[in-house]
C-alpha cells in the first residue's frame, strides 16, 4: 500500500518507501571512527530488470525461519526475525546494510511478500561490499529460493499468467492445483485452460474450484484474477463471495482485474461501499494517469515508475486502452492511480487492507483492484495452450510494468 544518484538520495528515498533504518550488527573487527562495514546493492524482480521497493534485506544470525505456505497474517514488524543487520530497499530497490559482521561467507537475504533469496557474500571489514545484482534478485525457481504460492485465474480479456512470466517466474514453476509448482493456473471464463506439450499438456481446474471454498483459497498467498470480459455472476455465487471475503480478512491477498470488480461490488459489507463502480461507461483509450503523491508510499510508487522507464515525468504515467469502471473510492481506500480528465474521474488502481474498517493493528489481508489490461500483445483463450500459444511477446508494455508493480505491492507486508 511506497534514476537518482545512489549516495546522495539513499537516505531520503528509503524514508519515502516507509523503511530503511538499518539494524545494528557487531562487526568482529572494530573500524576507525566514522567508518563502517557496509553491504550495498539493488534488489530486482526475478526478471533482473525491474527494481523491488520495500523489500527487507538482512543478515540473519542463523538459518532464517521458514515462511509457512498458504494464507497467513503477515505484518511488517520492526525487523526480520533473528536478523543482526537489516534495512528496507528504497523506492528504486537500493539498500545499504550498516555494521555488518565481516567474513568470507556472510548470508544476505532479500525478502518481500513470500519471496525470499539468500546470497553468500564475502564482506570486507571497514569498507562497502557491493552484492552482484543477479545474486540478490528475487528467485525465478524454487531451486534459487522461495516463491509465494500463487493462484491465477485466466480470462478472455487479459493474460495475467503471461505477466507473471514477464516478472521472471520460470515456466517450471507453473502447474495445477495440488502440484509442487508455485503458481497454479485455473481456467476462468474464456481464458487459457491447458498447458502446451512442453509443460505436459495437462488441463487446468476450473476457476470455480478455486473460489468454491475458503479452504481452497487459503492454500494461496496471492490470488490473481484475470478479466473475463464480463462479471459472470453465475460463476460467483454468494458462498464464493463469502469465501473470498473471509480469505482476505484472514490474510489473503487478492488482485482483481477489471470486471472482477464483482467480488468487491457484490461482496459482503463493507466491501461494496469501498468504491463506486460504473457498468456502462466507454473505455478511455490512452490516458495520462496521476499517482497519488499525498502519501510516502505514493511517492515511492512514483519514483519506481520513473526508474522503471514507465514514466517520463514523476507522478504521471501514460496508460493505453484504459477502462472506466471505478470512479471513486471511500475513506480508508488508497487510490494509487487516478485519471481526472474524464467525467466522472477514473481510478485505475486502488487497494485497501482488510478487514476493511478494522483497527490498523488488526489488518492482515489486502484487496487490489486494477482497471488496467496488460495490453502487451499476449492473449488468453481456450484454444491457446500455455505458455507458447498465448504468451508470445517478450517486451514489457507500460501497462504491464504497472501490473507487475501491483503484483509486488499486493504481496507486500502490512504496515
Amino acid at each position: 500500500m511506497r534514476n537518482v544518484l545512489f549516495v546522495a538520495a539513499l537516505g531520503a528515498a528509503m524514508v519515502a518507501c516507509g523503511g530503511g533504518s538499518s539494524g545494528g550488527g557487531s562487526p568482529a573487527d572494530a573500524c576507525p571512527a566514522g567508518v563502517h562495514t557496509t553491504v550495498s546493492g539493488i534488489v530486482h524482480a526475478p526478471n533482473g530488470t525491474l527494481p523491488v521497493s520495500g523489500a527487507w534485506v538482512y543478515v540473519p544470525a542463523g538459518a532464517p525461519p521458514a515462511i509457512p505456505d498458504g494464507t497467513q497474517c503477515r505484518r511488517c514488524g520492526s525487523s526480520p526475525p533473528g536478523a543482526v543487520a537489516w534495512t528496507r530497499t528504497d523506492a528504486v530497490g537500493r539498500f545499504q546494510l550498516s555494521d555488518v559482521p565481516p567474513g568470507s561467507n556472510v548470508a544476505v537475504v532479500a525478502e518481500i511478500g513470500g519471496w525470499r533469496r539468500q546470497a553468500t557474500v564475502a564482506v570486507t571489514a571497514c569498507a562497502d561490499t557491493a552484492v552482484p545484482a543477479d545474486a540478490i534478485r528475487l528467485p525465478r525457481t524454487s531451486a534459487e529460493g522461495r516463491l509465494p504460492q500463487i493462484a491465477v485465474s485466466t480470462g478472455a480479456s487479459d493474460a495475467l499468467e503471461c505477466v507473471l512470466r514477464k516478472l521472471g517466474v520460470a515456466d517450471s514453476e507453473f502447474g495445477t492445483a495440488g502440484g509442487a509448482a508455485r503458481v497454479h493456473l485455473y481456467a476462468g471464463s474464456g481464458g487459457a485452460s491447458v498447458f502446451d506439450a512442453a509443460l505436459g499438456g495437462g488441463a487446468f481446474a476450473p476457476s470455480t474450484d478455486l473460489w468454491a471454498s475458503r479452504g481452497a483459497l487459503d492454500e494461496y498467498e496471492l490470488v490473481m484474477l484475470s478479466c473475463e470480459g464480463a462479471q459472470n455472476p453465475d460463476t460467483k455465487p454468494a458462498a464464493a463471495l463469502r469465501a473470498m471475503f473471509d480469505h482476505v480478512n484472514a490474510g489473503g491477498r487478492l488482485l482483481a482485474s477489471h470486471w472482477h470488480n464483482y467480488w468487491i461490488a457484490s461482496g459482503p459489507a463493507p466491501w461494496p461501499a469501498s468504491a463506486t463502480f460504473a457498468s456502462a461507461l466507454p473505455d478511455l483509450g490512452t490516458i495520462d494517469a496521476a499517482v497519488d503523491l499525498t502519501t510516502a508510499r505514493g511517492g515511492a510508487i512514483a519514483d519506481w515508475l520513473l526508474a522503471a522507464g514507465t514514466s517520463s515525468t514523476r507522478g504521471t504515467v501514460t496508460l493505453s486502452s484504459a477502462k472506466h469502471t471505478a470512479t471513486a473510492v471511500a475513506a480508508g481506500v488508497e487510490p494509487w492511480l487516478v485519471y481526472a480528465g474524464s467525467s466522472p474521474a477514473s481510478v485505475q488502481w486502488f487497494s485497501f487492507d482488510a478487514p476493511l474498517g478494522a483497527a490498523a493493528a488488526q489488518r492482515c489481508g489486502r484487496v487490489t483492484f486494477t482497471d488496467l489490461h496488460a495490453n502487451g500483445g499476449d492473449q488468453s483463450a481456450p484454444a491457446l495452450a500455455f505458455p507458447s500459444g498465448g504468451c508470445t511477446s517478450t517486451s514489457l508494455s507500460p501497462n504491464e510494468k504497472v501490473l507487475l508493480l501491483e503484483i509486488l505491492e499486493a504481496g507486500r507486508c502490512i504496515e
